[in-house]
């Protein structure tokens, strides 16, 4: 056990030098949004999905272009519109001619297969078309015709989306919203930031990035991650959380029942503990603490939960109840030995 315990801190050391290398480089093009990046980053090493959610120009295309180009992986772009097909993204089958003159099916890939699959503005395309993400998403394959399809592994799917621009656009149905385990939020940086920006993007000079890891690197990756302890209070501070977004539960707090119509399912308490044992290994420790699940509440929790009226009346957003949330439901507390 000793001998274990040391190879896993070792790795946790290593780990912890590979994301602050990783982040290095991409700093060399990206300018600020440092819990963008942490939250893309945790969600890859745990193989989940992203949604960022910002207004144009705020470099969310160039993100996830420099985060494949630190990866040593297969990484294809898809720019959805109004008459794109779900065979542009999954495939099809196309009559071919073999060497023998005898006509025959051929199934030709679409950009899906791939590692990291950036859905760019997500929400412009039909609900027929965003479906077609679906299966891919959560069992990694597709299906085409009769025959089902494995992706490549690793896979992730970071879409993007523009949250002013509504008109002619196709909001995500809520089950397709809860496969993303992040929805990030990205926005305008700050004065020094954008003064560094102006002054890195107008001259002519470009920056070199580092491959830092491969998709097999990955791999080895998220399984030791999903290793990091998680202990009984933690789980049970998870699921109260989880719990405390559901209107209809006893436990619910007065100002959740008045201001949700709906809330989390199970699925958010998964990804929280998943994204507060990112966030450990990510800082060399080998357990989850109730600050990381803190750290990724908003990001899991956000589209998650649907406001009514009345929170759309007071001004209330998603953040700020969860935040809210996070302030009024207690810490568990270990009972004292009697």
């Amino acid at each position: 056990m000793a001998v274990e315990k040391r190879d896993f801190d070792e790795f946790l050391d290593k780990f912890r030098k590979h994301r602050e290398l990783m982040t290095e480089e991409l700093h060399k093009v990206i300018i600020g949004q440092d819990a963008v990046i942490e939250q893309i980053l945790a969600a890859i090493f745990t193989g989940g999905h992203c949604l960022l959610v910002g207004v144009p120009g705020l470099a969310k295309t160039l993100v996830v272009a420099t985060i494949a180009q630190i990866l040593d992986v297969n990484f294809k772009r898809i720019q959805f519109t109004p008459d794109l097909m779900p065979s542009d993204i999954t495939g099809t089958n196309v009559l071919d001619e073999n060497d023998a003159g005898r006509r025959e099916f051929r199934f030709v890939e679409g950009p899906v297969f791939t590692n990291i699959l950036l859905a760019d503005e997500i929400n412009r395309t039909p609900p027929k078309t965003q479906a077609a993400l679906l299966q891919a998403m959560q069992e990694r394959e597709v299906t085409v015709g009769q025959t089902t399809y494995k992706l490549p592994e690793p896979f992730f799917v970071i879409a993007t989306q523009n949250p002013i621009e509504q008109e002619g656009t196709y909001p995500l149905p809520e089950a397709q919203l809860d496969r993303f385990m992040f929805n990030v939020k990205v926005d305008y940086p700050n004065l020094a930031e954008e003064e560094q920006i102006l002054a890195a993007t107008t001259i002519a000079e470009k920056k070199e990035i580092r491959k830092v890891l491969s998709a097999k690197a990955i791999l080895y990756l998220q399984k030791q991650i999903n290793s990091i302890e998680v202990g009984p209070l933690t789980i049970n501070y998870v699921a109260r959380l989880v719990r405390a977004t559901r209107p209809r539960d006893e436990a619910t707090p007065k100002f959740i029942r008045e201001l949700i119509d709906w809330g989390a399912g199970p699925r958010a308490g998964q990804f929280l503990i998943a994204g507060g044992k990112a966030v450990a290994a990510m800082d060399g420790r080998p357990s989850v603490s109730l600050a990381d699940i803190r750290k990724v509440a908003v990001p899991v929790l956000r589209h998650r939960i649907s406001t009514n009226f009345q929170a759309q009346a007071e001004g209330m957003t998603n953040d700020t109840i969860i935040q809210r949330l996070l302030d009024e439901i207690p810490e568990p507390t270990v009972k004292k030995y009697q």
